[in-house]
This record gives C-alpha cells, sequence and structure tokens, in this order.
C-alpha cells in the first residue's frame, strides 16, 4: 500500500483564493471602503502632514466613460495614493467642466428632433436644460470613476457650474477688466457657421479636405521699374478670401524671377507676351499649373521692396469701383517655398498671420464674412454669396469668385487640392478665419506673455518635452479671444458706454454682479434688469450689456482660483497638473495664461502629461473599425485591476495601445503577481512574528533577498516621485517571476516543506517571506 506523506510536509495553506473573481469582488471591496469611510480615515491620518495637491483638469459632463478617461483617472489615483504613502496629505478633489458648447449642442438636437425653435425659448429657460443635462451626466461619471477604484472627495467634488464657481470666474473676468488686459476688438478667429461661434483652437482639429486652388495675376502698377507692366501672381487654396485682400508677401532670403510667356497649351488662361513674376524656385510648378509650354527669363533677379499691385478685380466695371485700390508687397518671415509661386495674398480679415501683418503695415482690416459664413451686403460683386453653409456645406463664394476672376482677365490657374483644413472635433464642419468683433485677453498688456513664459522655466515637467512644446505655443500666441456667442455659459460680465465705446471699469459694479452669481448662478444677468448691477448713480440707457458668455476655457483656466484657493483642505499652487498631450494648447494654457495674468505665477508647480489611448494595432479607436476598448466593458468581464495594470505597466509618456490581446497579458501578468502573494501568504500561515530571525544570523540566501527588497523599496520611492510608474512596474515584476518564483521560491521550497518547525533555516525563510509580503503589498 502507498504511504500518503501529506500530513508529514508542511505545504502552503491559505484562504486566499486562486482566482480573483474581480469582477464581482471589486464592488465588495468599494463597499467596504464606503462602510469604513476610507477616504475620512486618510484624511484624519494625514492631518498635519505636508500636502500634495493634484488638482484634477475637470472632464466634460456629457457622456459616459471612454477608456482615455480611465488612463487620466486612474494615472491620477496611482499618483495621490503613491504620494499618501510617502507620508504626505495627498487630498485629491475630483471636478467637472460643465458649460460650453457641447452640452448646448446636445440640447439643441433635442429640439430639433421636436420641432422646437432654441431662440423662441427663454434663455433661463435654456440653460436650465443645459444645467439639468450636465447634473445627470456628473452622477454617471461619478458612479463610474469610483467602479475603476479612484478614491477621492466624490461627496464635495467641484463644477464649473456651481453657483460659488460661476461668481468666481467672474471675478477673475473682473480682474482683467479692471488691469486693463480685457479688450473688445475686431480680429480675425476660428469661426464656426455650423455652431455660430468662435472656437479655441483647443476646440479644432485638422482633417482632409478638398479645397480649390487659384494662381491669380496682381498687375504691379508702380515701384518696379522694369516689372511695370508685368503681373505678381499669388496661388491660393482660399479663392473667397481675394475680395478682402490687402496686401502681396515675399520671402526677403529667396529670389525671384520675371519671365515672359512664349507659347501656351490649349485652355490655358496663360498669354502669350505677357510678363509674370514668381519665385525662382517654384517657377517650373508655376509653369506646369498654367499649361505655359514656354516662357523666357527676362534679366536676373528682382526685386520686390517697394513695388504697388492692382488688386485682381480693379477696374472690373461691375464691381463699380470696389476693387480700385493699391496692393502694395512687402517682405514676411513666414513665406515659403513649399508650393505655390513663392507669394502670399494677404487678407488680413482672414487669417492670424495676415491680420499681424496688416497691423505691423498700417493696412485696413476689412470685414467680409457674416457669421452664417456669407458676404456682407458691402462686398462688391460678391454680396450674399455662401463660403459654407448652416450645415457646413461648402457654398456657392468660391464658384463665384473665380468665375469673376476669369471674366476680368486675372485667373491664371486653377485647380484642386486635398489638405488638412482646420473643422470642429464637434461638428466636424469647416471652419473660416472670421473677422469680428470679439473681447480679448491681451497678451502684452502687464507683460502677460513674458510673465507665462517665465512661469514656465520654473515650472516642472514630466516629460521634460514638455516644458519646450508649450513654451513654444505661449511665445507664438495672439491674443486670447475669449467670447463665445452662445448661451450656455458664465456671461462675460461687461457693461460698454455706448458714447466711448469703453467697457465700464468699476470694481463695485463687478462686486454687485458677482454677489448675485453667488446667490442666484450666472443666470441672474440674463434675469435681472440692468440697473440692478449699474446701481442709482448710472443711468441704464448709457450702457451696452454684453451678452456673450467666456469661452469654457477661462472656465476650466479659472479653476485654481475657486478650488485651489478658496478649500481649506487644499492649497494655493497645486503641486501638479496632469492630462493628454492636448492640453498643452488647452488647460495647461488656459490655466497657466488666467494664472499669470491675475497673480503672476501659474497656478502648477509641476505639469505631467500623458499619451493618447490607440487600439492595438496603433490605429485610431472608431466605432466603424470596431477596436473601441470601454472601460465599463473591461470592468464587466476581467475587472478594475486589469484597467489599472495596464496603465502602471504602460509607458505613458507616449501614445498607449489596447486591446484583447495587451489584456489578455496584463490578465496573465497579474495572475503571477497574484500567485506570488499567494505562495507567501500560504507558507505564513503557521507564522509567529516573534519567531522572526537577525538578519546577521541569517543564510546568505536570505540575506541576499533582503538585499533586493532594499534596492526595490530605493527604486520604488523614485519612481513614486518622479511619476515613473512603468519602471516600477517593470522592477516589481521582475523582482517577483525570476527572483522570487523561478529562483528563490524554487530553493526555499524544500526547506520551507520539510525542515522541522524550529529549523533555523525555515524561521529565517519564513521570517524573509514575511517581509517580502510586507513590502510587496505596500
Amino acid at each position: 500500500m502507498s504511504v500518503d506523506y501529506k500530513d508529514t510536509v508542511f505545504l502552503p495553506k491559505t484562504e486566499f483564493p486562486m482566482k480573483a473573481g474581480l469582477p464581482k469582488r471589486e464592488p465588495e471591496i468599494l463597499q467596504r471602503w464606503a462602510e469604513i469611510d476610507l477616504w475620512g480615515r486618510l484624511r484624519a491620518a494625514s492631518a498635519g502632514r505636508e500636502k500634495f495637491i493634484l488638482h484634477d483638469g475637470p472632464p466634460y459632463a456629457n457622456g459616459h466613460l471612454h477608456i482615455g478617461h480611465a488612463l487620466n483617472k486612474i494615472l491620477k489615483d496611482v499618483i495621490s495614493r503613491s504620494q499618501q504613502m510617502l507620508g504626505k496629505d495627498a487630498n485629491y478633489v475630483p471636478g467637472w467642466d460643465c458649460h460650453g458648447l457641447p452640452i448646448e449642442w446636445k440640447i439643441e438636437e433635442e429640439y430639433r428632433a421636436d420641432g422646437r425653435d432654441k431662440d423662441q425659448v427663454p434663455i433661463v429657460e435654456f440653460r436650465k436644460e443645459c444645467r439639468d443635462f450636465a447634473e445627470k451626466w456628473i452622477d454617471i461619471q461619478r458612479d463610474e470613476f469610483k467602479r475603476l477604484g479612484v478614491i477621492g472627495d466624490w461627496d464635495k467634488p467641484y463644477s464649473t457650474m456651481a453657483y460659488a464657481a460661476e461668481a468666481q470666474i467672474a471675478r477673475e473676468i473682473g480682474k482683467f477688466l479692471m488691469n486693463g488686459g480685457l479688450f473688445r476688438g475686431s480680429k480675425p478667429v476660428l469661426w464656426s457657421v455650423v455652431e455660430k461661434t468662435a472656437l479655441a483652437e483647443a476646440e479644432v482639429e485638422y482633417l482632409d479636405h478638398k479645397s480649390p486652388t487659384v494662381h491669380a495675376r496682381f498687375p504691379i502698377v508702380s515701384g518696379g521699374g522694369e516689372l511695370e507692366g508685368a503681373a505678381i501672381v499669388i496661388w491660393t487654396t482660399t479663392p473667397w478670401t481675394l475680395p478682402g485682400n490687402r496686401a502681396i508677401a515675399f520671402d526677403p532670403e529667396s529670389e525671384y524671377g520675371l519671365y515672359e510667356v512664349g507659347e501656351v497649351a490649349e485652355g490655358s488662361f496663360a498669354r502669350r507676351g505677357e510678363k509674370l513674376v514668381v519665385a525662382t524656385e517654384l517657377a517650373g510648378q508655376v509653369k506646369a499649373a498654367a499649361g505655359i509650354e514656354a516662357w523666357e527669363r527676362v534679366g536676373g533677379k528682382v526685386s520686390l521692396d517697394g513695388v504697388v499691385c492692382a488688386h485682381p478685380l480693379r477696374g472690373f466695371a461691375e464691381a463699380e469701383g470696389g476693387y480700385d485700390f493699391d496692393v502694395p508687397a512687402f517682405a514676411a518671415d513666414f513665406v515659403t517655398m513649399d508650393q505655390g509661386t513663392g507669394l502670399v495674398h494677404i487678407g488680413p480679415g482672414a487669417g492670424a498671420d495676415d491680420y499681424i501683418f496688416a497691423v505691423e503695415h498700417g493696412l485696413e482690416i476689412p470685414h467680409t464674412v457674416a457669421e452664417d459664413g456669407s458676404f456682407y451686403d458691402h462686398v462688391a460683386l460678391f454680396a450674399g454669396t455662401v463660403v459654407y453653409d448652416t450645415e457646413g456645406k461648402s457654398g456657392d463664394a468660391n464658384g463665384a469668385i473665380i468665375k469673376v476672376l476669369i471674366e476680368a482677365g486675372a485667373l491664371l490657374a486653377k485647380g484642386s487640392l486635398r489638405h488638412d483644413y482646420p473643422h470642429s472635433w464637434r461638428s466636424k464642419a469647416p471652419l473660416i478665419f472670421r473677422n469680428t468683433a470679439q473681447w480679448f485677453i491681451s497678451m502684452s498688456t502687464n507683460d502677460l506673455r513674458q510673465t507665462a513664459l517665465a512661469a514656465i522655466d520654473n515650472t516642472k515637467f514630466y516629460p521634460p518635452q514638455g516644458r519646450d512644446r508649450l513654451y513654444a505655443m505661449i511665445a507664438e500666441r495672439p491674443d486670447w479671444c475669449v467670447s463665445r456667442q452662445r448661451a450656455w455659459g458664465v456671461p462675460i460680465p461687461v457693461f460698454v458706454e455706448k458714447e466711448s465705446g469703453e467697457p465700464l471699469r468699476d470694481q463695485t459694479v463687478i462686486d454687485r454682479i458677482t454677489a448675485a452669481f453667488e446667490e442666484e448662478g450666472a443666470d441672474a444677468w440674463f434675469a435681472s434688469e440692468p440697473s440692478r448691477f449699474l446701481g442709482n448713480e448710472r443711468d441704464p440707457a448709457d450702457y451696452e450689456q454684453v451678452t456673450d458668455v467666456v469661452d469654457v476655457w477661462f472656465d476650466s483656466g479659472s479653476t485654481h482660483s475657486f478650488v485651489l484657493e478658496h478649500r481649506d483642505d487644499l492649497e494655493w499652487p497645486a503641486s501638479l497638473y496632469l492630462e493628454g498631450s492636448d492640453q498643452h494648447r488647452g488647460w495647461f494654457h488656459s490655466s497657466l495664461l488666467e494664472a499669470c495674468g491675475t497673480r503672476g505665477r501659474a497656478p502648477y508647480d509641476g505639469v505631467l502629461t500623458h499619451g493618447f489611448v490607440m487600439a492595438e494595432d496603433g490605429r485610431k479607436m472608431s466605432k466603424s473599425l470596431g477596436n473601441i476598448v470601454s472601460p465599463q466593458e473591461v470592468t464587466e468581464h476581467q475587472g478594475a485591476e486589469i484597467l489599472r495594470l495596464w496603465v502602471v505597466a504602460s509607458d505613458y509618456s507616449e501614445d498607449l495601445r489596447i486591446g484583447p490581446e495587451i489584456l489578455k497579458r496584463q490578465v496573465d501578468a497579474y495572475r503571477r503577481l497574484r500567485n506570488t502573494l499567494r505562495y507567501l501568504l500560504g507558507n505564513l500561515h503557521r507564522f509567529d512574528p516573534k519567531q522572526r530571525v537577525r538578519a546577521a544570523d541569517m543564510p546568505e540566501l536570505e540575506r541576499w533577498v533582503l538585499h533586493r527588497l532594499w534596492e526595490i523599496d530605493a527604486k520604488v520611492r523614485t519612481c513614486c516621485a518622479d511619476f515613473d510608474f512603468h519602471a516600477m512596474f517593470r522592477e516589481l515584476y521582475n523582482f517577483c517571476t525570476s527572483d522570487l518564483s523561478a529562483f528563490y521560491f524554487d530553493i526555499r521550497k524544500d526547506c520551507l516543506y520539510c525542515d522541522s518547525a524550529e529549523s533555523p533555516r525555515r524561521r529565517a525563510a519564513e521570517t524573509v517571506l514575511d517581509e517580502t509580503y510586507s513590502c510587496l503589498t505596500a
């Protein structure tokens, strides 16, 4: 009969199950945290410690969480927990961004589906529907974030639509009003015809787009010497901007030539004997595009300094003199030789570079296009034609302009080009640059630009290259357009004196406005008579009340003021801001400008950026490709801990990938780590801490494991301080799978199973297992 030796050896014994059952187990853990008030106990235990404040960049309250939200919030949670365990008071207060066009657009969609007209609904009633919509999604997203294991002050989060927040946002605008930084000006801004508002750069994406192209002649009328009688040729992908042309730009470092046309192909708009000026480097391209079969260069390098041209439509009878003005040529450093003619037509009202160029040279900034995408009545020849209609479709303006150029003999060539073009990330409709009256915060008044650049130099960036990206954006950015022509947001609380056109700068008025907002919310601006704010000393008839709302990036950029400064359990500035790399032009950017303009420094000491989440084949996630991974599905099938493991196992400084195979690998990694802990527990079930052995009395193998724990502890602390969790995970995973499972456990298995209970070697091994378990769980 065989002998059963099982009862003669010390086999591992533990109630810690082999299978995790995370989808079922995790909600039970979350419930226990709630029952014992884990968050409250952490705060009580942290009283008096050095604070570590990770200020939450507010997600938008308008839909279920996606995988990017999960990455962001889990990374924040890992950082807050690790800083707490390093001995700090890491109080994490989550928040939500609640105003703005995405929510307003959703309510408008519901109106359109019901056949209702938004403009017929009282604005306060419409705003309430927007508020209710945001509140609903805050509750939904809060539960989804908590399911990911993220701990924070979920009972007292912040939101930009809270009355106190709206009041503070108004105060912050008031600070710029009072220090002279806020002004109303007419500048070209990116405009959505579909959404009827200006857009911030952060609301813009560049998509493939087919544009018509034209080569147009600008006849030289003076200052050209041997060039008189010739024409400068420009090339543009936006023919609709030509009615607003006021100058031509050339590159002072490049060579230009004068070419006399010989033979032309059938159907060409070129004329034999005419003389054209183009960049030497691009002459071949122009010749081919225009169907010119032969031409001859006349003379050598030509100078364009002092050259003045006529608009292509000067003298065209039907224009009735609408284009009978001079078009001077000036040098500019933004002209490139990538394509075109090397000569750029300047439409000051249709582009940021063009506007700056026009201001430098004292040129007119014309208003040509209305908010509905049509040309104003005063635009000769093209009044009423449409660039893009209210559905985002191309209108008839480009076609009308090309037709008139042909009739006027001003067109040299036409074609089309596929290229990246600005679109609204919301409606996906193409945008236009449109000269319109907006409210701006000046980058030069109060030295805002220089203050912000200095603040960047005093900020630590993770990874370091984030500094250069943000610095370049601030160094080059134009004045900040903070007004939006919408309904759902914090109104710009300004009155403009009708006689002078100047904004009223009166702190008493600002204080009345913000006091009303504090009690009733920003609806008070629309529900009250102006006299409530202007007081008895001013006649409301003398003032215009501004109805624009403030850009939502100003909202979120002000959160530091009503979260960090107004809560006793936080402090200003934040230790860290953490968001995706797109926020160099978004939240990092607007928060920096807002704080520098009102407090003289950045609202953060450090900035951490993570990449975007891609499908596992490196492609962008999309419904059409069927490669979307939702956090809800992962938590339902594998558990939130697998998502959390994926976050720390990935190098967040680059774009991250996720998909079925990657998740499978994380499940396997989790199982290996879990089995390591289970093995430790199983062999410690008989261990009595009183039996611990001093390191000096241990065998060499045990002392080596303790040495490795000491090395890993230092590595973990360094990685936590540097937010380098990818390196930390790799170190811990390799330790568990190689040093422990494949080496130490394998060697000491005989000792742990077969040595006597009093064996010094056994007790030394158990002491090391206990220490290892303590370190790994921490």
